[in-house]
């Protein structure tokens, strides 16, 4: 595995590898890696000739100062991770790198709801950090396909749109949530949990399989309150708990049974905070 930190010399390398015909996929991450990743990494390589990876902590895209300063950093074990899986590639830039510029007063995108609606609600300017550092990600490796994990499928909605605004010809795969045996999404700020909290904070995904086999036609209200009540019980500050259409994650207040439904939720417990979703297949 190769080491890179410039996008110059990334571009560099990566040019013989287009020219020779090659297929390039890209999977984006802020390191402290998991099992979840390298999922996106097999998948990626399953589906193309060469692979990179990249491991940036963005710091626009947080709007806690405190969330970023806790964000867990595991460079030598994520790069160790990343060789014995067979990533050919890793861009490891500083932020210096990637906004030479600063990190105020950068270019805005126009999201429209995406940015309204519940992640974009609960953290004022997130997306925006998000298309701004996937932006000059995808400038830099210029990727054939690019793999990211379905946990943050409000996320994927945002860069789905982003390659649309920008007519980026590069394949979007989302990539299914990998969970623990008690069903919690695999997460990198699950290492700030204690083994309790982690034992709790299975709770998230049986409240959604709840919904999700229990759910009928009509109104929603009861089914998002009884999962609430749940989250609490188990010891978390709950911020939202969403049944949403899956499209367009607008609310979805009466269900005819037909419509395509995600359940959302974000919750704290202690100081994390933890997403989750899951599509309801009836």
């Amino acid at each position: 595995m190769i080491l890179l930190r410039k996008a110059t010399d990334l571009r560099d390398y990566l040019l013989k590898t287009r020219l020779d015909g090659h297929s390039i996929g890209f999977v984006p991450t802020m390191g402290a890696l998991h099992e979840g990743h390298l999922q996106l990494v097999r998948a990626a390589k399953e589906a193309t000739d060469f692979l990179v990876t990249s491991i940036f902590i963005n710091p626009t895209q947080f709007n806690d100062a405190a969330d970023f300063r806790n964000y867990p950093v595991t460079i030598e074990a994520d790069i160790r991770l990343l060789e014995n899986a067979g990533v050919d590639i890793l861009f490891y830039p500083s932020v210096e790198e990637l906004y030479p510029t600063g990190t105020t007063e950068l270019e805005h995108y126009e999201l429209g709801q995406l940015e309204e609606l519940l992640e974009g609600s609960s953290r004022p300017g997130h997306f925006q950090g998000v298309c701004q550092v996937m932006n000059r990600l995808l400038q830099a490796v210029q990727p054939n396909h690019l793999f990211m994990g379905q946990k943050d499928y409000q996320q994927c909605m945002v860069v789905k749109e982003l390659i649309r605004q920008e007519n980026l010809h590069i394949a979007f795969h989302p990539i299914p949530t990998v969970r623990e045996q008690s069903g919690l999404a695999m997460s990198s700020r699950n290492r700030r949990l204690s083994q309790k909290e982690l034992d709790d904070a299975g709770a998230i995904y049986q409240a959604m399989r709840t919904i999700d086999t229990t759910l009928q036609p009509g109104s929603t209200a009861a089914a998002i309150e009884h999962a609430k009540q749940t989250l609490e019980v188990h010891g978390f500050r709950v911020d939202y708990v969403s049944i949403a259409d899956a499209n367009t994650l607008e609310p979805v207040d009466e269900w005819n049974g037909h419509q395509k439904i995600a359940i959302l939720v974000a919750a704290f417990i202690g100081p994390v905070r933890l997403i989750d979703n899951l599509l309801v297949t009836r």
